[in-house]
């Protein structure tokens, strides 16, 4: 979205998800919203005012006709205690997507305009009633994955990672402020803060909890954005039999026909309370057409971006050339082997076992028969939880964008550490603590890039 949100507008939206349900929503933000609703609403009980953080039963009526439009029930939440700190109005109606279309219309008919994705929370947000990071949350805890994801997030909207990241910040301010003064009063026989002390509280107030964090991102992925796990094989060793078989529905076509399976197919799927993204690919081969070419190539480019592969061979056959080019392929990733079909004789020698075994770990399973699943589900999660039990009891987690600040941070302030070490110029070591500085800013919203503002709140559904 376009960050030139002006205080002066008055926006409105619909805010519950289009389609037919119980209730939907429209609702209303800005200096004009009690104004508009006043135009619009009759209340069952005539009233003079409207009494904040109420709800009034009563009917829309179209102004010019005079026809009534529904009945409904209106809220009246007055600034600045609301989610934009701007009077808010909330129109609960019938829901149905024409109904609501037609109740926006008339909002907007008396002076709203439409509201940009996600522009209510990026209200919130420069109204300073939450900060950056809560403002991701918001979109973060429609996307969880898992019970523990939507955990992770509800602490960060609740302000725990900014109070982390304010606290690492405030330490490295005061360490600053200690190195602003040895430059301004270099004459000074004694220092406030000894070159030792400063390293000391650098590695324990800074460096210590910024790595303990940035560790924290690997729950993050798991938890909120899930495992994103991909099939991948030669044709015909059974890739979409066992999506669907992990699935127990169909959702990928099986056929004899080498190559039926020519696009992505991908599925949502939780294992013990672990998310996984389930992506079924074409089988690599030499393409035999150019559809199966470029399918060929989707799975290449989806075993990059893996968390985790599961290679799927066909016990019942020797190991084929193509085989062993994507075992060839797979040697630097995360892999777990599948060895399908054990419901036919197997066909793989000894040594070939032996070679596949001594590469990653291995599970023998049927799809067609569901023999063996328990145990692949098993291996998946020690993969996933590989890093022992304490894994997820974080109480917040930072994003991407907030671990590579979180490493910028983390650069900038061990370079500080060290220029105190090396006895460098006092200059260069306040230079690196203001930069880490700038950095855990951006992560709040303090020093963060237009551009970065508008990546964020661009991912924002209409209504929020």
């Amino acid at each position: 979205m376009a960050l030139n949100s002006s205080p002066d507008d008055t926006i409105a939206a619909i805010a519950t998800p289009p389609g037919q349900a119980g209730i939907g929503i429209v609702r209303i933000s800005g200096p004009k919203a009690l104004a508009i609703v006043k135009e619009i609403f009759r209340s069952k009980y005539p009233r003079d005012s409207f009494e904040t953080h109420r709800l009034y039963l009563g009917h829309l009526v179209d102004p010019v006709s005079g026809t009534a439009i529904d009945e409904v029930l209106l809220s009246f939440m007055k600034a600045p205690h609301t989610y934009t700190r701007e009077d808010i109005v909330e129109i609960n109606s019938h829901s149905g997507y024409l109904l609501l279309s037609r109740i926006l219309k008339l909002v907007m008919d008396q002076g709203a305009r439409l509201a940009r994705p996600g522009e209510f929370t990026f209200r919130a947000f420069i109204n300073g009633r939450i900060d950056l990071t809560q403002a991701e949350a918001v979109v973060d805890i429609v996307n969880s994955q898992s019970e523990k994801g939507l955990q992770l997030v509800a602490e960060q909207i609740k302000g725990t990672l900014r109070r982390r990241i304010e606290l690492v910040k405030d330490a490295a301010v005061e360490i600053l402020a200690h190195a602003e003064v040895a430059i301004d009063f270099p004459e000074e026989d004694h220092e406030i803060l000894s070159r030792e002390e400063g390293m000391n509280r650098i590695k324990e107030k800074l460096l210590e909890p910024l790595r303990v964090l940035i560790a924290d991102h690997k729950s993050r992925n798991i938890w909120v954005d899930g495992i994103n796990t991909v099939i991948v094989g030669r044709v015909n060793v059974g890739k979409s039999s066992l999506l669907n078989r992990l699935l127990n529905e169909t959702r990928a076509i099986v056929t004899p026909v080498p190559g039926t399976t020519r696009d992505i197919i991908e599925s949502p799927l939780s294992i013990e309370g672990i998310p996984l993204r389930l992506v079924d690919t074409a089988g690599l081969r030499q393409g035999t057409d150019q559809v199966e070419r470029i399918g060929i190539h989707l799975t290449r480019q989806k075993m990059q971006s893996a968390d985790l592969i599961l290679l799927v061979f066909d016990q019942s056959e020797h190991l084929q050339q193509e085989d062993k080019k994507i075992l060839d392929q797979c040697r630097s990733r995360n892999v777990i082997i599948v060895l399908n079909k054990i419901d036919l004789p197997g066909g793989l020698l000894p040594k070939e076992r032996e070679l596949l075994a001594s590469e990653f770990p291995t599970v023998a399973v049927s799809a067609l028969t569901g023999q063996g699943m328990d145990r692949l589900k098993q291996a998946i999660v020690n993969f996933v939880l590989k890093d022992g039990p304490d894994l997820g009891d974080s109480n917040v987690a930072p994003n991407l964008r907030h671990r590579k600040a979180l490493e910028e941070a983390l650069a900038c302030f061990t370079r500080a550490a060290g220029g105190l070490k090396k006895s460098l110029p006092m200059e260069i070591v306040a230079l690196e603590l203001r930069s880490g500085i700038d950095a855990l800013g951006e992560i709040i919203g303090e020093t963060t890039p237009e551009h970065v503002l508008e990546s964020i709140f661009s991912q924002f559904c209409m209504g929020k």
